[in-house]
């Protein structure tokens, strides 16, 4: 079962709606498409990220690759990893190897006649999620809308909102949408916010404890997921949860994190930290110091892993990313109730729509 040179693909896909966090604003987003193929079966795997990390894989990681064992993956990965020593592991070289690595995964399922998660070892049949999204840019109407939509319609009983808008200027409108959100989604269902690093420390742990009393019971990147002392400093002052690492691109960042005692619930994002032979390195170790992982992103890819490892608190149910992943692929899951169900189908249970999604093909 010898690896034939992948495919490589990149999509851009505009946004529904002008969209922006604390600290950046986007009206589009790209997704590069792995496809590698032995025997006569295909496997797909993806990453988010420029239209660059496909000119990296196709011209640097997919030659290496070409006649090793579909089913030898961790030397693949091993030779992937170590081939871009020069190149620097973090960023493009890192979302790369995460999009190929799950390809390679989705096609060693496939040969094997397997769906993903039993491939791996199913720790549970369904996978919890949380509806996310809640931009800065959204209006209190569309606010209301979308967490309406989630909690109310698909009966989702977790959803994140960002704040920190304007890299925390706009607190009292910040303070504002967190009241608004709670009183859409009612007391029982429960609400996360997230500032993507956009406050100072004692911003951060002043507005922790405004939101606290709206019963926000996650705080994700309060500062920069770069201050390590700084997020260990507001988790230490604040009763919520904090969490961190979805700019993880290797092992030793995890380390790192979990070591400085940085966070309550490590983030893991297998479309930039290597793939899902990383993110399981990933998961072992945070289990190995006591906590929980959640998933980042790109919510197709983690359905089967986060099925498989005990540690896991839940998937990120990203409304970019499930636009993106419902309009590109057969399969896409249904997370109504809160979980979804990842053990169908062989491999991760999708094929991609080519023709149908051929005019946001960028190259």
């Amino acid at each position: 079962m010898k690896l034939q040179r992948p495919a490589v693909s990149a999509y851009t896909v505009p946004t529904d709606a002008p969209e922006a966090d604390g600290t950046l604003a986007w009206e589009s987003t790209t997704m590069v498409i792995a496809e590698v193929s032995a025997d006569d079966a295909t496997g797909t795997g993806w990453t988010y990220g420029p239209a660059a990390v496909g000119d990296f894989l196709r011209e640097h990681l997919a030659p290496l690759v070409e006649g090793m064992s579909a089913l030898d993956i961790p030397a693949v990965h091993d030779a992937l990893c170590r081939s871009v020593r020069n190149a620097g592991r973090p960023g493009i070289a890192s979302c790369a190897i995460s999009a190929l690595d799950i390809a390679l995964w989705d096609l060693k399922a496939r040969l094997l006649g397997l769906p993903l998660a039993r491939l791996l070892g199913a720790r549970r049949e369904r996978v919890p999620v949380y509806g996310s999204g809640g931009f800065t840019t959204y209006h209190d109407t569309h606010l209301a809308a979308q967490l309406n939509g989630w909690v109310h319609g698909q009966h989702i009983p977790r959803v994140k909102i960002k704040i920190g808008e304007g890299w925390g200027r706009e607190v009292t409108r910040d303070l504002h949408r967190v009241h608004a959100a709670r009183q859409v989604i009612g007391p029982e269902a429960e609400l996360y916010v997230d500032a993507n690093g956009a406050y100072t420390r004692k911003q951060a742990v002043r507005v922790g404890h405004t939101v606290a009393e709206h019963g926000v019971g996650w705080f994700e990147e309060p500062v920069s997921s770069d201050d390590l002392t700084g997020l260990r400093l507001v988790r230490d002052a604040l009763v919520c949860d904090v969490a961190a690492g979805e700019y993880g691109y290797d092992l030793p960042y995890f380390a790192r994190m979990i070591t400085a005692g940085a966070v309550d619930c490590l983030q893991v994002d297998a479309t930039r930290c290597g793939g899902l032979t990383e993110f399981l390195r990933a998961a072992a170790l945070a289990q190995a110091h006591g906590l929980e992982v959640s998933t980042h992103c790109a919510p197709h890819v983690h359905a089967a892993v986060a099925a498989t490892i005990p540690n896991l608190r839940h998937v990120e149910w990203f409304h970019d990313h499930v636009r993106i992943e419902d309009l590109f692929f057969d399969g896409a899951l249904d997370p109504t109730g809160g979980t979804i169900h990842p053990t169908q189908g062989l491999g991760h249970g999708l094929t991609l729509r080519t023709e149908e999604v051929a005019e946001y093909r960028v190259t």
